[in-house]
């Protein structure tokens, strides 16, 4: 667990940066680890956002690292949607125009 705040921030840019380049490689498992190691961090940074303080130093940071995370998971939505696209098409049922 991150040690304050500030760190969280900091650990959740660190995953979503191996979660594009997971997704650039089309390792959807690693996508989905790192998926899961970020939504562990971000509960954690509602837990220590609740009584901490961030300097304005580190709240201008924090602000460039949000926009980073969002290009990042913007970069991971485009990728990642032809291979959702994909598993939905083999697990949907296959519609056929007979009836049985």
């Amino acid at each position: 667990m991150p040690a304050n705040l500030f760190d969280c921030y900091v650990a959740i840019e660190a995953a979503s940066v191996q979660m594009l380049e997971a997704a650039q490689s089309k390792d959807w498992k690693e996508v989905m680890r790192h998926e899961g190691a970020c939504a562990i961090l971000i509960e954690q940074l509602r837990e220590l956002g609740k009584n901490a303080q961030m300097s304005p130093t580190q709240r201008r940071e924090k602000s460039r690292i949000m926009q980073q995370i969002l290009r990042n998971d913007a970069q991971v939505r485009l990728l990642t949607e032809p291979w959702v696209a994909e598993l939905d098409r083999l697990l949907r049922p296959a519609a056929s125009g007979a009836l049985h």
